[in-house]
Order: structure tokens, then C-alpha cells, then sequence
């Protein structure tokens, strides 16, 4: 499911970051890793080569493939535009000049613009040994929940459906539509219903349940009116991989 995975370099530790989650997602798929660098328009240009050959080595030394790109323009609209050949587009949780934010500035506009999985890396790589999906409901979220179901199929672990809500009857009408899918699909699953902000539900059941992975979708539900990214919310309150989908 992840036989191609791109990983956008810069230099920074967010960029090492997404490099290495690369690195061990890919050891599990046997991947071929993609990197890029992408130089901005009018930015001053760094010693690429030296940066592109470390990433070569770092990439062979988990024993795989390895492609390397050189490229200018936007960041955010270059990696989207590679992305159409990925399963799936690693970035890490800062841009290198936003030392604050839960998301640089092309990890947040890649979410809104790329057409496949965005995979938001936390500081440290982690092994996705036991994962969760922040489950509304919505499209996005519904596919979210198929790509985590195909990905705990590979792994064999249980995935922990967290829900947000304060009107239970609806929350389990909610749910239900998960459970049924994983179900049918014979993915061992546990649900987990709560009322609050879903960042601070997620966080929650994150630190409850030790999972070092989640899948979300990268608009919230409709509620009557236009759906919103709530991905943003949800990495203020989680150091682990997010991967985001479209």
C-alpha cells in the first residue's frame, strides 16, 4: 500500500525527521524512497548535492531504493505536484523558519492541495505498532478509515477508533459505521467515545491507549454548514505520525 513514499528535504531537523519515519514506514512495505529538495523561488541555494547524497546513504542503509530530485519553485506545489506519483508525501510537523506552530507552512498548504496521503512526521520516527483513526463520519474521514483498515490488515495490530462527541446516541450511530467496516474487513478494532474538543479527545486516548500513529481525514464532517480542517487541532495535542488524507 506504500510502494512509493516521497519525503521532502531542507536541511532542518523537521526535514531529518520526515526522512527517518520514511526510512522505518518504508522497511515495512519494502519501499522505493522519493526525495526532494526543493529550492524556493528567490531562496539562496544550500550545497544540494552534499544534502541529496545523505539522504542516498541514510535511505541505503535501511536497505532500500532510493530516487533523489532537485527542483525549484514553491515548496508546497512542487511536492504536491510529485505527489501524484507517490502513495504517499512525508513532511515534517515545523518548517524550518516556524520554530512554534504545530505546522509549517507547506505541511499545512500540502494538506489542502495534495491528492494523496499527507504524512505529518513527529520528532522522533516511530514504528505505527498500534494506530488509531479520529473517526467523524465524514468523506474524508471515511477514507481515513480504509486506509487504516488496509494498513492494520499489513500489520496485524489492533486500531482504537476515537470519536469526539457530546450527544451519545449520535456518537454511537457514528461509530457504528466504522465498526461495521472493520468488522467486515476482520480488523480487530476498540472503540472510544468522549465529549470535548477532538484534539484534546485524541490526546486523551493517544496517551491512554500508548498508539504512536494516527489517521484522519482532512476535513472535519458537515454539520450543517461547510466542512473544516480540523487536522491542524488535532497535531497541537500529538507528537506521533499523522497521516492525512485527502
Amino acid at each position: 500500500m506504500f510502494t512509493r513514499l516521497l519525503v521532502g528535504i531542507d536541511g532542518s531537523p523537521a526535514g531529518d525527521a520526515g526522512l527517518e519515519q520514511g526510512v522505518v514506514l518504508g522497511r515495512q512495505f519494502r519501499s522505493t524512497i522519493v526525495v526532494a529538495h526543493i529550492v524556493p523561488d528567490g531562496g539562496g541555494r544550500t550545497d544540494v548535492s552534499r544534502l541529496l547524497d545523505a539522504a542516498r546513504e541514510r535511505v541505503w542503509a535501511g536497505s532500500l531504493t532510493a530516487e533523489v530530485i532537485e527542483t525549484s519553485g514553491a515548496p508546497d506545489l512542487e511536492l504536491a505536484r510529485l505527489a501524484q506519483g507517490v502513495d504517499a508525501v512525508l513532511v515534517g510537523r515545523r518548517g524550518s523558519s516556524t520554530p512554534s506552530p504545530a505546522l509549517g507552512p507547506t505541511a499545512a498548504s500540502l494538506i489542502r492541495i495534495a491528492r494523496c496521503c499527507v504524512i505529518v512526521c513527529g520528532g522522533t520516527a516511530s514504528a505505527m505498532r498500534s494506530c488509531a483513526i479520529a473517526f467523524d463520519g465524514g468523506e474524508t474521514s471515511m477514507r481515513a478509515l480504509e486506509l487504516a483498515a488496509r494498513f492494520a490488515s499489513v500489520a496485524g495490530t489492533v486500531l482504537h477508533i476515537i470519536h469526539a462527541a457530546a450527544d451519545r446516541m449520535r456518537a454511537l450511530q457514528v461509530v457504528g459505521v466504522a465498526e461495521a467496516t472493520l468488522s467486515l474487513q476482520r480488523v480487530e478494532f476498540v472503540t472510544h467515545i468522549d465529549s470535548g474538543r477532538p484534539g484534546e479527545v485524541i490526546a486523551r486516548v493517544l496517551k491512554e491507549t500508548r498508539c504512536d500513529g494516527l489517521f484522519a481525514g482532512a476535513h472535519a464532517a458537515r454539520r450543517g454548514g461547510p466542512a473544516d480542517s480540523h487536522v491542524e487541532e488535532i497535531l497541537r495535542h500529538t507528537e506521533i505520525p499523522v497521516l492525512v488524507q485527502p
